[in-house]
């Protein structure tokens, strides 16, 4: 790991721990989602890149969105990591605690700090795939997506650095609203997108435009579950 990541990420977080990664992944993997979901689908997995920075842009409908990701981009996939942004206030207590040692790290959705800002760039400059949730809390009703403005700014930031970045449209469903146990749940990646070009206006289009790709993606994944 070059020293200017590793600094950045003791200031922020614990990385993968070596013995708390794999240990979750075994648990989340081989023993929640294949106890708690009857049946789990993946669709679209020929838009996710095996190598290369990328940025993973889901739907958020419930907690278990967090262990889709794993299941169906991380490491037995694709051979590396889901680096979380996640929110400051998932970040304290014994759940912060683990979170600090599988590779989230805090924003502060308000105002977020250069060095977080910084180091979601290192992360990409180094090939590594970040997952930020772009509406920013869960969202249970059928409502229009409507993303905020954080992803599209840190793409352009990237962009700056001479990193080019794909970003790819994530629809998570569930048989049920509030996933039940035995119930089925579906995810599809979609088509990549990319900003190349800076400035306010850019920034609105592309959040436009993946906004209708994630929802595409939710009712392929809504599909499969049988809620179309």
């Amino acid at each position: 790991m070059p020293s200017a990541l590793f600094k950045r990420e003791k200031q922020l977080c614990q990385g993968v721990d070596p013995f708390w990664g794999p240990l979750a992944m075994i648990l989340t993997q081989d023993v929640v989602l294949k106890n708690f979901f009857k049946k789990t689908t993946v669709l679209g997995e020929e838009f996710l890149p095996n190598y290369g920075p990328v940025v993973l842009a889901p739907t958020h409908r419930a907690r278990w969105d967090a262990l889709m990701l794993p299941m169906a981009a991380g490491r037995r996939v694709t051979g590396r990591d889901c680096r979380f942004m996640v929110t400051v206030t998932e970040m304290v207590g014994i759940q912060g605690w683990f979170l600090q040692r599988l590779g989230c790290f805090p924003v502060d959705q308000s105002k977020p700090s250069l060095a977080c800002l910084r180091y979601a760039i290192d992360l990409m400059t180094n090939n590594q795939q970040l997952v930020v949730f772009p509406e920013g809390h869960i969202r249970r009703n059928d409502e229009p997506i409507i993303l905020r403005p954080g992803l599209a700014r840190l793409v352009q930031l990237a962009q700056r650095k001479g990193v080019h970045i794909p970003v790819i449209p994530i629809g998570i469903g569930y048989s049920e609203p509030v996933p039940k146990p035995f119930g089925h749940a579906a995810l599809c990646f979609g088509k990549p997108l990319q900003l190349l070009v800076s400035g306010k206006n850019a920034s609105e289009e592309f959040n436009r435009n993946l906004s209708m790709s994630m929802h595409a993606a939710e009712q392929a994944a809504l599909k499969a579950v049988g809620r179309l």
